[in-house]
């Protein structure tokens, strides 16, 4: 699933869909949508996955840890592959892929990957917060090609939370 680098994504004509990836609902929605793009478009897909450390970049490098630089980047590399497996159930065998781990800040990371008037940007978003996420401020004002924003799929109601805690096993039983 790895790919050699930028090169091989920008070598084609059309540009290439880059795509935010995370474990949320809205990062998996993204992903799905960002796929089928590529698919339809003939472009490569660029998966972006950006890790920075939970106690920020200042810090760290006042206290530099090589060995758990290594295992975070792993964990992200980890990560990556089981968003490909819960969106997809695999990495796409009919695309062109290219998969990025990359210690930075998202919206960062994700901006100057896709830096070319032909790329495609896509990224989740929550279905009640379209324009109040940081990374999506972030990419709307930065990035240099079209975004596309992909909504999460809304989630249960507050009633339908609340029914599903006062369920017991026998609510689930089926009767013939």
């Amino acid at each position: 699933m790895e790919g050699s680098g930028s090169s091989e994504a920008q070598g084609r004509d059309g540009g290439q869909v880059v795509v935010g990836v995370s474990d949320s609902l809205g990062g998996l929605a993204a992903l799905r949508a960002a796929t089928e793009e590529a698919r339809r478009s003939d472009r490569v897909l660029v998966a972006v996955l950006a890790w920075e450390p939970p106690e920020g970049e200042r810090r760290y490098a006042r206290f530099a840890d090589q060995e758990w630089a290594r295992h975070r980047h792993g964990e992200a590399r980890a990560a990556l592959d089981r968003a490909f497996a819960e969106a997809l159930g695999g990495p796409p065998r009919d695309v062109d892929l290219v998969c990025r781990v990359v210690r930075d800040r998202p919206g960062h990371a994700l901006c100057a990957t896709a830096s070319g008037p032909d790329d495609l940007l896509v990224i989740g978003v929550h279905p009640r917060r379209l324009w109040r996420g940081r990374i999506h401020r972030y990419v709307v004002a930065h990035a240099d090609c079209p975004v596309m924003t992909v909504p999460a799929p809304p989630g249960p109601t507050r009633h339908e939370l609340r029914a599903l805690r006062r369920a017991t096993a026998r609510d689930f039983v089926v009767t013939s």
